[in-house]
């Protein structure tokens, strides 16, 4: 099938697998110029020689842009002040990401006069939707190459043969087959072994966090400060929002806080399995829920919950430059106008626990919630309260007694007590 004429295009680039091989194949099936562009997300070690390994495969100019503060302050910290969790344990971390990079590629596109953004997700997962939303929100007018849905290539075994035959270096091999996506908030690890879910995972495949046994014995005590919801501070020392992550990244890291193993519901509609390793966001998560708890009132508390998994599912889907999550983050983003204040952790052997949480915005008042005797709370007015809390379940067994003698919960027979 013959391709459209394209002249040069930008391909989002992270010199794994996947990207690496696309670089030929767009050289062979479009005859274009292809602009390799990587995002700085955190990845650290990851983006060394990059450049150069784009180069030898074949692209015309790379392009590196250092995006972390812009990921840890304008996606990280509103997901996290969000409280959104995907399925009750995910916290986003590829989910958030693509949305940046994407953005960066179009911006990139746009600068470099080129007629198409390319990406390297497969036909049957997330992260395809999540780059092309996000083109589609930002430049429509951008053609979209994804080689997944287009080449014969099937596996990561026929992407490793590919390689091996254009001479692409490559660090995946057959006998260490993982999929991983690194950044600031989280390392994840898919496919090969982990296709079976009822295999545990090797303990050699973690790169970040320690097991729980390997942990220190005694634990350590930990203080995060939060201003509006953003956290600041560890240890009463504010640092810069990179810093900050990173600091609980490695503490987090040490004692083995934040190992997640997931079979989630991807949104193509297949599940997958995911080993999810986020030290430093599972211990702001923490931190800023409980935070949360001395400072939202009931109400407020309880619908935030509700917009969160809605919040969640957005990021999930990739629909990050939409209305609906504008307009959730506004909700959120008033939500946190009191959440300030310190909360106290204790980090030991992959657990978190929390010994210690104050704010000067508390709701929680001792005088308020004591059980004494005090001037604010009159215990004879519980009478009322109760009486009119309880009126509709009161209404209907009047009813029903009146009814049929008995109210649909009373027991069929009545309980016979034997005498001495």
């Amino acid at each position: 099938m013959s391709k459209a004429k394209i002249k040069k295009a930008v391909l989002a680039y992270s010199g794994g697998l996947d990207t690496s091989i696309i670089v030929p194949w767009l050289r062979e099936n479009y005859g274009c110029e292809v602009v390799c562009f990587c995002a700085d997300i955190g990845q650290g070690e990851e983006l060394s020689g990059l450049e150069a390994k784009s180069k030898a495969s074949g692209a015309s100019k790379f392009v590196l842009m250092d995006l972390r503060r812009e990921f840890v302050t304008d996606f990280l910290f509103p997901l996290l002040q969000s409280g959104a969790v995907y399925e009750g344990k995910y916290l986003l971390g590829t989910s958030i990401a693509r949305p940046l990079i994407a953005k960066w590629q179009v911006r990139v596109a746009e600068a470099e006069a080129a007629e198409a953004v390319v990406h390297g997700c497969t036909g049957k997962g997330n992260d395809q939707v999540r780059f092309e939303l996000t083109y589609k929100a930002l430049n429509p007018a951008l053609k979209v190459i994804a080689p997944w849905r287009e080449w014969e290539i099937r596996s990561r075994e026929d992407a490793l043969a590919y390689a091996d035959a254009h001479r692409v270096p490559v660090t995946a091999t057959l006998r260490s087959i993982y999929s991983r996506d690194r950044n600031l908030w989280h390392l994840s690890h898919e496919g090969g072994p982990l296709e079976d879910p009822a295999q545990p995972p090797d303990e050699a495949m973690y790169q970040w966090t320690v097991s729980p046994e390997q942990a220190p014995e005694q634990g350590q005590e930990v203080t995060i400060g939060f201003q509006q919801g953003v956290p600041f501070s560890l240890d009463q020392q504010t640092l810069p929002p990179v810093e900050l992550v990173e600091a609980l990244n490695t503490l987090g890291a040490r004692h083995a806080i934040g190992r997640v193993d997931l079979v989630e519901n991807r949104l193509v509609g297949m599940k997958s399995r995911g080993v999810y390793e986020t030290p430093g966001g599972t211990i702001l998560s923490a931190a800023h829920r409980e935070l949360e708890s001395l400072c939202l009132d009931r109400d407020v508390a309880h619908y935030k919950e509700h917009v969160a998994l809605d919040y969640a599912e957005l990021v999930y889907y990739g629909k990050w430059f939409t209305t609906l999550r504008e307009a959730l983050q506004a909700f959120i983003f008033e939500t946190q106008k009191t959440v300030t204040g310190h909360v106290r952790l204790k980090l030991c052997k992959g657990t978190i626990q929390v010994i210690g949480r104050e704010s000067k915005e508390s709701l929680y008042r001792e005088d308020f919630a004591t059980f004494g005797q005090d001037a604010v709370y009159n215990q004879r007015d519980a009478e009322g309260f109760v009486n009119l809390f309880g009126l509709p379940m009161k209404v209907r067994a009047m009813r029903e007694q009146s009814e049929s003698g008995r109210t649909r919960y009373a027991a069929a027979a009545p309980l016979e007590i034997q005498r001495d």
